[in-house]
């Protein structure tokens, strides 16, 4: 529009001569003088700027020909006009952390909605798992819930015998009509494996040492074995231990520890487990920890086994096909794998 009325007043020129120009300057400036008077102050759109500030550098007498603004109003906007494209020109690159894929950001929230008990670290060596690498404090940003504290790790002892150490324990399991079961643990120290478990309602020496049989058939009985000083440990146990090559190394008293790792893994079945179900009966108790043990020694990660399980998983790149959910312990739980 602008450009259609400068031509249009440039062929007037040529046509009339300047009187008739003149006049009609005249008429135009009475006209804004007649605005000025009626509106206090008169808006303006962008292109009006844009226009000012390009007669300002172009034209000479373009102040005595200023009358709806200041003089000091277009330097103004061409001071303004200077920052922002020097402000444009200098803009920083961007920088911070890439953000990562879609699919990935919803797999993180989709591990932590589906398994409330696991932590960044956890949803992380799963990831490394499936063949994604992600920074550890990257994980709480996508996860949409506050991440627990991480519990504190057990040192390992007796590192030189680690492959020949097992721990034993039991621990009490209420059930829903008040009973008290009585659950016995194997660990193995070297990978953390759960080796054998049982449940009874009145554990005894026989009992546990039979126990022990089971679970070390052959010659697959290890060189040490750690275990506190309960009164259910009777000379039967002693006994069936010495005839299986094994030594005992009994903790201090009241000391639980000195026995760290067989502690370690009975606080995880109670709150990776046993605090989430309503125990029934014995048979119920045996098969939920039946379930767990297969879930804690193929698919749960640990970290103190560079995150990976007892039973160790094969890393899946991405191009062995999309990422499947395998429910584990009732859906408690879950391993994620990857089919074609």
């Amino acid at each position: 529009m602008l450009l259609v009325v400068g031509v249009w007043t440039f062929l007037r020129a040529l046509l009339f001569g300047s009187t008739a120009i003149a006049l009609e300057n005249l008429a135009l400036r009475h006209q804004l003088r007649v605005l000025q008077r009626s509106v206090r102050r008169p808006r303006l759109a962008r292109w009006d700027r844009i226009l000012w500030v390009w007669l300002c550098r172009v034209w000479a007498g373009w102040r005595s020909s200023l009358v709806i603004v200041q003089p000091a109003t277009v330097l103004a906007w061409h001071r303004r006009g200077f920052q922002l494209y020097w402000r444009w020109k200098s803009r920083p690159n961007p920088v911070g952390r890439p953000k990562l894929a879609a699919e990935l950001r919803h797999l993180i929230r989709r591990m932590a909605r589906e398994n409330p008990t696991w932590g960044r670290r956890r949803i992380q060596a799963e990831l490394a798992l499936l063949g994604h690498e992600v920074a550890e404090l990257t994980i709480p940003k996508y996860m949409h819930r506050p991440s627990p504290r991480p519990s504190p790790t057990w040192r390992a002892f007796l590192t030189a015998h680690a492959r020949e150490l097992v721990a034993i324990d039991f621990f009490v399991v209420p059930t829903l009509t008040f009973r008290l079961l009585f659950a016995f643990v194997v660990l193995r120290h070297h990978r953390r494996e759960l080796v054998h478990f049982n449940v009874t309602d009145h554990p005894t020496a026989a009992w546990t040492a039979r126990q022990l049989v089971e679970a070390f058939p052959d010659d697959t009985a290890p060189t040490y074995l750690l275990r506190d000083r309960d009164g259910v440990y009777g000379e039967e146990l002693v006994r069936h231990v010495q005839s299986l090559g094994i030594r005992q190394v009994l903790t201090a008293p009241r000391a639980p520890w000195q026995n760290p790792f067989v502690e370690r893994v009975i606080g995880s079945i109670r709150r990776e487990c046993l605090d989430h179900f309503l125990i029934l009966n014995e048979a119920h108790l045996r098969r939920l920890l039946r379930g767990y043990r297969g879930y804690y020694n193929t698919a749960r990660p640990h970290q103190s086994l560079d995150n990976n399980s007892p039973q160790p998983r094969v890393v899946e790149p991405p191009p062995r096909g999309r990422i499947v959910a395998i429910p584990q312990v009732g859906g408690l739980h879950h391993r994620y794998q990857r089919v074609a």
